[in-house]
């Protein structure tokens, strides 16, 4: 780690130039969204509070000292609403009520005085692509006909074929085969079909119909006046469609089975341009209650210069940041940062961190694979892992991220180390990744096996019920969150001070500054509140590399047995000289 000599000024450093500057008075304390640190939520997964085996909002409350203590600003809950849970959730039948098996709305009150009792902020998934086919708007559609007022809240059209027996074009669905499934009409006779950019469970809405706009607008007022703080818009690149719905062969871009959005350019069905006036509108709802309630995207796209268009002054405030998290372990890691936080900073906002979620092999075992990649629903079973290693990658990327400009989001059990569960029973399995694909692919829910909490055998403390939401690995003692308070040197512990330490320095948006360095070797620097000198270091270069005179070192990935950083590992510094 070679130094740069010099006193480095405001948000750089001698000779380099800063990366990912942002606006003051874009910075307001208020707007705690733009540095915040978000715990990732999957309620089914989290915590039972009534022993039926099946997280729930009592399991959660229960356990929000532990997302507190961790040093958690915020709370992002998966999908809350009434559901047949077709595919975990995120097929809502109600928009304003709360899934009976989770609670009750006002357990829903009291969740939110809890988090906020906690100095914490709340954000809850906005499902808004889609309905569950039991809505009763879908159900009033089926039963109306052709032609009806009621189907123009849905995509449905006439088949092609002489007897409209062939799908309306050649548009796919995200989880395999076609995305137009074919209805009964109220006679009895085949009807018109349906698009579903998912599955067939969760039909499309007509994004440019104003009474589904209307309808949004009051769900988003009903949860910002229940006191939510945010809102996850769920598959927000697939709300707009191209105007005719015209034909397109996306099979062109590969496997249609195997959901790859970001490689669907130009495409009628994703992404297009009219999604913008949505976001335009998203946010001017939100701006009634204030500019601290906010919204992120989930927003799988071609590239970064798309991403940053759904962040700009006037759309959603923050958006995940997919190209970071499906970057292979090695130095392109700095070039997907320094690209992030250029577009970002053109258009004045944060960028949001992430690598991991409940829709992504968790780190741990990606990181352990030979192919590091995180291409979407690829079966994780068929590749060998080695969770050592993975494990070992996995706190150096977290440090890494955790030290970037922006905010971040950290999913329930990254604290721990969890890995993906390969070898779940298939007769458990939910997913409709699995049956859509012919259970050739297993799907997520091995990422959304239960919480560990304590114990030595399942349900290690998730529930008092044995039979569990998803089964648990016997093996899984060493990696409950007691087992980790017990060691010091475990990931419970390492993150724990990593947000206190990011907290305790702050300036979560000051500009960073590549220092010299091994391209392998990434190594920037950032001043604190004070404006102190700090530094993020990892090693990718394959062997050891000293830590310079002049800096000491205030956490590292691993335990460090000389003044040398390992491979594979990552280190915060302060300068003290």
């Amino acid at each position: 780690m070679s130094t740069v000599s010099g006193t480095p000024a405001a948000g750089s450093v001698s000779g380099s130039t800063p990366v990912g500057s942002t606006p003051a008075d874009a910075t307001s304390p208020a707007l705690w969204w733009r540095g915040a640190v978000v715990y990732a939520v999957y309620p089914t997964s989290f915590a039972d509070g009534d022993g039926d085996g099946i997280g729930d909002l009592r399991g959660l409350r229960e356990r929000l000292d532990h997302i507190a203590d961790l040093g958690a600003d915020a709370i992002w809950l998966c999908p809350w609403n009434p559901s047949p849970m077709a595919d975990g959730g995120y097929d809502v039948s109600d928009y304003c009520d709360i899934n009976p098996m989770l609670g009750t709305l006002n357990e829903a009150r009291a969740l939110i005085d809890d988090v906020h009792a906690r100095g914490m902020r709340l954000i809850v998934d906005l499902v808004a692509n889609h309905t569950s086919n039991q809505h009763p708007w879908f159900q009033a559609a089926l039963a109306a006909g052709r032609g009806s007022t009621e189907r123009e809240r849905y995509l449905f059209r006439d088949g092609r074929g002489e007897l409209g027996e062939r799908p309306p074009n050649g548009w796919i669905s995200a989880f395999g085969d076609s995305g137009w499934t074919r209805v009964t009409e109220p006679d009895g006779s085949p009807g018109q079909w349906y698009f579903h950019t998912f599955a067939p469970e969760q039909p499309d809405l007509d994004w440019s119909r104003e009474q589904v706009r209307a309808d949004f607008d009051d769900i988003m007022r009903f949860w910002f006046d229940l006191g939510v703080d945010g809102l996850r818009v769920d598959a927000a690149p697939a709300m707009a469609k191209e105007a005719g719905l015209p034909d397109y062969d996306l099979a062109a871009y590969g496997d249609p089975s195997v959901f790859r959005s970001s490689a669907w350019v130009d495409s009628p069905q994703w992404d297009t341009p009219g999604i913008h006036d949505i976001m335009r509108r998203f946010r001017s709802v939100a701006r009634e209650y204030g500019e601290d309630r906010m919204f992120v995207a989930e927003a799988v796209v071609s590239s970064s210069e798309r991403l940053a268009d759904y962040v700009r002054p006037d759309e959603l405030n923050t958006a995940f940041n997919f190209q970071f998290l499906k970057e292979p372990w090695g130095p392109g890691l700095r070039a997907v940062i320094d690209e992030t936080l250029r577009l970002h900073a053109e258009v004045g906002a944060p960028p949001t961190w992430c690598l991991s979620s409940h829709d992504e092999v968790r780190l741990a075992t990606r990181l352990g694979r030979p192919d590091t990649t995180a291409v979407h629903m690829v079966d994780p079973a068929t590749a060998p892992t080695d969770l050592e290693l993975g494990r070992r990658r996995a706190r150096a990327a977290l440090l890494l991220m955790l030290a970037l400009p922006g905010s971040c989001y950290l999913y329930q059990g990254e604290e721990l180390g969890l890995p993906y569960v390969a070898d779940l029973p298939v007769e458990s399995l939910r997913d409709p990744v699995h049956r859509r694909s012919g259970g050739t692919i297993r799907g997520r829910d091995g990422s959304r096996v239960p919480m560990p909490w304590s114990g030595d055998r399942p349900p290690f403390g998730f529930s008092t019920n044995d039979d569990t939401w998803f089964p648990m690995p016997a093996d899984w003692a060493d990696l409950t969150v007691a087992a980790e308070e017990a060691d010091p040197g475990s990931t419970l512990h390492l993150l724990r001070a990593a947000l206190r330490l990011r907290r305790a320095q702050g300036a979560p948006e000051a500009a960073l500054a590549w220092r010299a360095s091994d391209p392998a070797v990434l190594d920037f620097e950032r001043l604190d509140r004070h404006g102190a000198p700090v530094r993020c270091v990892l090693n990718l270069s394959g062997a050891p590399v000293p830590i310079d005179d002049g800096w000491e070192v205030t956490l590292s990935s691993i335990q460090l047995l000389a003044a040398t950083l390992p491979h594979d590992a990552t280190a915060w510094l302060r300068r003290v000289r």
